[in-house]
């Protein structure tokens, strides 16, 4: 009877059940590492901008841009060369160091349009945030959603649910609302986030349709915006001479200037942030919504 019942129940390996738990919340614990440190710097990097364009009345967005891009080249390579990261789904081994030989120049190209697009988002969205307070940049650029969503449906025809469509109508409505009653309110600095809003969503469809076909993953794809744009960021604030007068800048050997961590305080800092319930209701219906949209697209609806 008993070998029967054995023969009848599938035999499992307690040992190789449990590494596959280990495993999987193991995965879950580095994807919540990942999305909390994505948050922070994302957070962080809007803060030092913010400060530098604002408290410190920076004039020189583009060499900020510049050389945000410079660092993160470095940090790339110097990830690959560590080989912490690759730069493809499918690398070899022996894959050459050499910062000229890392992605091909044949995939350069391929990648020259998504570079483009990532310039220009990342010109847009500079100017935006110093045209604006930071709570309402936040919650205006949640809006981003909707306008990558009518760029996926205009290229693709991709449909989604009722439920992620309501979540998106929930983040519009905060920023109606919080627009309505925000009383710092500026049209110029409104009209260049919805333009930066648009840029983002060319950007993401130029992702979805170029960076699939090029072979490369998000760290390649960032290592050629970084290659192709560099330059054309170098040649562009050289001419226009914002290289030579930022060396003119009084603030720039300033401690709060240079210092990271000092603008996780900047919202003390800046002005043009006065108190209104509504306007704060608003920017918590853009949260809410966007906390909905990112727990409906989590389960596939």
């Amino acid at each position: 009877m008993d070998s029967e019942t054995n023969k009848k129940l599938p035999v499992t390996d307690p040992l190789k059940s449990e590494g596959k738990e280990k495993n999987g919340s193991a995965m879950t614990k580095q994807g919540a590492y990942a999305a909390i440190s994505y948050m922070a710097s994302a957070v962080l990097l809007v803060m030092f901008n913010k400060a530098a364009l604002s408290s410190y009345s920076f004039p020189y967005a583009n060499v900020i841009t510049l050389f945000q891009m410079l660092c993160s080249c470095l940090f790339l390579y110097v990830l690959k060369f560590w080989k912490i990261i690759s730069f493809t789904t499918s690398e070899p081994q022996n894959m050459s160091n050499n910062p000229a030989r890392l992605v091909s120049f044949k995939t350069l190209l391929h990648s020259l349009p998504l570079a483009l697009s990532y310039l220009l988002y990342m010109l847009i969205t500079m100017e935006s945030v110093r045209a604006i307070n930071v709570p309402m940049y936040t919650t205006l650029r949640r809006t981003t959603v909707a306008f990558t969503m009518i760029v996926e449906y205009l290229l693709t025809g991709q449909k989604h649910s009722l439920r992620v469509v309501g979540s998106v109508g929930i983040i519009i409505l905060g920023a109606f609302v919080a627009g309505a009653r925000d009383l710092s309110f500026d049209a110029y600095g409104y009209a260049v986030v919805f333009v930066a809003n648009i840029c983002t969503a060319v950007y993401l469809a130029s992702i979805a349709r170029i960076g699939k076909s090029s072979g490369l993953n998000s760290f390649g794809l960032m290592w050629c915006n970084g290659i192709i744009c560099g330059p054309i960021l170098l040649f562009w604030t050289s001419i226009r001479g914002d290289l030579e007068a930022m060396r003119n800048f009084p603030f720039l050997f300033s401690p709060g200037f240079q210092d990271l961590f000092t603008i996780g305080f900047g919202w003390i800092l800046f002005g043009g942030l006065p108190f209104d319930l509504m306007n704060v209701v608003g920017q918590s219906l853009g949260f809410f919504g966007s906390c909905l949209y990112a727990y409906c697209k989590l389960k596939g609806q």
